[in-house]
């Protein structure tokens, strides 16, 4: 079993910054992917940002150049650094591992940005 846990939301300011963690544990082979994905109240669940199968980064235009993913191989840890944040940048986040060829949802963690 692989459990998937995501820490560092929280309330800023609009402007402010907040930076995100996840980290996945368990019985790993292979991380193939790792992608973060937000979700308001009965909307869908959109991308953010990820790690591709193929090793490159993805961003959504909502987020380029304010927004940025990185990782720790060694903690198969993945991190979202959120910078310029805007009220509307106001979801629930949640990471997506795929490992050894398995979906993982984290929990998900609250980011309120306040104008």
């Amino acid at each position: 079993q692989v459990q998937v846990v995501e820490s560092g939301g929280g309330l800023v300011q609009a402007g402010g910054s907040l930076r995100l963690s996840c980290t996945a544990s368990g019985n790993i082979f292979k991380i193939y992917a790792m992608y973060w994905y937000r979700q308001a109240p009965g909307k869908q669940r959109e991308l953010v940002a990820g790690f591709t199968s193929s090793d490159t980064t993805t961003y959504a235009d909502s987020v380029k150049g304010r927004f940025t993913i990185s990782r720790d191989g060694a903690k198969n840890t993945m991190y979202l650094q959120m910078t310029g944040l805007k009220p509307e940048d106001t979801f629930v986040y949640y990471c997506h591992f795929v490992v050894d060829g398995r979906a993982y949802w984290g929990q998900g963690t609250q980011v309120t940005v306040s104008s």
